[in-house]
């Protein structure tokens, strides 16, 4: 997901997501890079397809319990639908920067 495809408003929502934790890792889902797509709808729905690091995630049911607990919290009359995807599967090198300094590789 670059910039240039999201708006101000997904970017809001992103910077919110940095306040989920993969609970094993304890790294963010954004700079896991475990957040494929954040799409919003103008019209108070945001649809995110999630992956896990590995299809078998036993934590997974926390992480999207984060995620809209987490954007209802600041957005409490929003729709969040969060799909799980694992296409492509996750891999390290999705991790961004700040992942990568926090995972120290």
């Amino acid at each position: 997901m670059t910039n240039e495809e999201i708006t101000n408003f997904e970017l809001e929502v992103l910077e919110l997501l940095k306040n989920v934790m993969d609970p094993e890792i304890e790294v963010n889902i954004v700079d896991l890079g475990l957040i494929y797509e954040l799409k919003y709808d103008g019209d108070k729905t945001i649809d995110i397809d999630l992956t896990f690091s590995t299809p078998s995630c036993p934590l997974g049911d926390t992480i999207v319990s984060g995620i809209k607990e987490t954007i209802k919290k600041k957005y409490p009359d929003f729709e969040v639908n969060v799909n799980v995807v694992f296409d492509p599967p996750w891999n390290t090198e999705m991790v961004s920067e700040d992942g990568r300094r926090m995972l120290g590789m």
